[in-house]
């Protein structure tokens, strides 16, 4: 059974944070958090930036309610959604030098 990877039905997950890292409790939360974030998958584009793809909504909800769940006490967490559409018409510069476009996802069979 193949199952088409649409640009409209995968979703992206971006994560942004600011945590407090003033006392070594602080400081633990907010590696706590940032390990369980790379543990469900998501990887770091930049400090406190972290992204993931999901196919579809009911997995991207899942996967906000895990983050949700590891969030720590204090800072701020903004949880993004968008499409690999939308995806596709991020611009990313190095050092005033423009990336190329971070490819989708390769298809995958599921058996």
């Amino acid at each position: 059974m193949t199952i088409h990877l649409s640009g409209y039905r995968i979703l992206w997950l971006l994560v942004l944070f600011d945590l407090p890292v003033g006392s070594k409790k602080e400081r633990s939360a907010a590696s706590k958090f940032r390990n369980e974030l790379l543990n469900m998958g998501f990887e770091m584009s930049q400090f406190s930036v972290y992204l993931r793809w999901c196919y579809g909504y009911d997995s991207a909800d899942a996967q906000a309610n895990k983050v949700k769940a590891t969030i720590p006490p204090y800072g701020k967490v903004h949880i993004i959604t968008f499409t690999d559409k939308q995806y596709e018409n991020m611009l990313t510069f190095t050092g005033g030098n423009r990336n190329a476009a971070q490819k989708t996802p390769q298809q995958f069979d599921l058996f």
